[in-house]
């Protein structure tokens, strides 16, 4: 890859692909933004003259993939046109990024596996933030040192204060939960073997078609224990909670820096109400490090294999929260071209 800034192209130029548009195009170094694409073409004109890009809007995707003049691709597009575009990408050669999911089934994330194995060259990263945040970064580490010995068991929780009518059952696994699925693989540096789903007394605050909360059960090859609670309409704040019990202590996620206030005959810290400011800090890391690594020709963040991964897992997780049941989680043989 040469020196000169990547010249980014955008597939998906909705709320994400807007925020990280200006991200790559005037917060972090190396990169330009040239085209865009979104089914809105209006829409996506009035965000490119608004914030001042001066990019090439396409009507067609794979006109920003073709475009010589785009070095690299960014997918923030439908979930269920993941699939379709990084393939395309792929074909084409071309490094990028793909916000979450990888594609919308196992089978369609292994689709990509196999291109990109077939390709010989890592060209596929998944946009999954969390381990790029510094608490989780820091947990890792102390993990990773043997402060509190092995790791035994993990407590977990993932609380939205509401979501929309759109969201409805199984997506707080398929479009929640699958962040613990990847994060909590990579923390831990073990793969999961069984998942078990068990619903809660259900909220009154929880929309018509929607089960809140449930607890998910992961079970890890060597032995760790691990629950989660997902629980999206708990009103009081986005709270992302996780403790690792070892041997000889237990390590608990950073909480975010806030203000404590003595008020009111109260003592009390800030709890935020948006998952976006929760994690802002990260998105500015990941995607630099994608930025340096696309520089290089290698990828060492999330890769499409992590991406099939957490599909699986979600995909067995759904199927025991239906069959009521522990469920294996069938996993295809990793190629060595991923490595460990």
């Amino acid at each position: 890859m040469s020196t000169h800034a990547l010249r980014i192209g955008i597939i998906g130029c909705g709320g994400i692909g807007q925020d990280h548009a200006r991200r790559l195009h005037y917060k972090l170094q190396g990169a330009r933004v040239v085209a865009l694409n979104d089914i809105d073409r209006a829409g996506t004109e009035a965000f490119n003259a608004a914030a001042g890009l001066g990019a090439t809007v396409h009507d067609r995707y794979q006109d920003v993939i073709d475009s010589p003049e785009v070095d690299a691709l960014l997918i923030a597009s439908w979930g269920p046109a993941h699939e379709e575009q990084v393939l395309a990408c792929i074909a084409a050669g071309k490094p990028v990024f793909c916000e979450k999911p990888l594609a919308t089934s196992a089978a369609g994330a292994l689709r990509i596996v196999e291109a990109e194995v077939r390709a010989g060259r890592p060209l596929v990263q998944v946009g999954f933030m969390r381990r790029y945040d510094a608490g989780y970064r820091q947990l890792k580490q102390t993990l990773k040192a043997g402060t509190i010995g092995e790791a035994l068991m993990v407590h977990c929780a993932h609380r939205n204060p509401s979501v929309p009518d759109m969201y409805v059952d199984d997506m707080n696994i398929t479009d929640t939960h699958v962040h613990e699925i990847d994060v909590l693989r990579w923390l831990l540096d073990d793969d999961y073997v069984t998942a078990q789903v068990v619903s809660g007394r259900r909220t009154r605050n929880a929309h018509n078609g929607l089960t809140d909360p449930i607890m998910v059960l992961l079970e890890t090859r060597s032995g760790i224990r691990i629950d989660t609670e997902i629980f999206v309409s708990c009103r009081f704040g986005y709270d992302i909670q996780c403790h690792v019990v070892g041997e000889t202590g237990v390590a608990s996620l950073p909480e975010p820096m806030s203000v404590p206030l003595r008020s009111g005959g109260r003592q009390s810290t800030e709890i935020l109400m948006d998952w976006k400011r929760r994690f802002i800090d990260s998105y500015d890391v990941e995607l630099q490090e994608w930025l340096d690594d696309t520089r290089k020709g290698i990828v060492t963040g999330p890769t499409a294999w992590d991406g099939y991964f957490a599909s699986a897992t979600a995909e067995a997780c759904v199927e025991a929260r239906h069959s009521q049941r522990i469920t294996p989680i069938r996993i295809a043989d990793r190629p060595a071209f991923y490595g460990r």
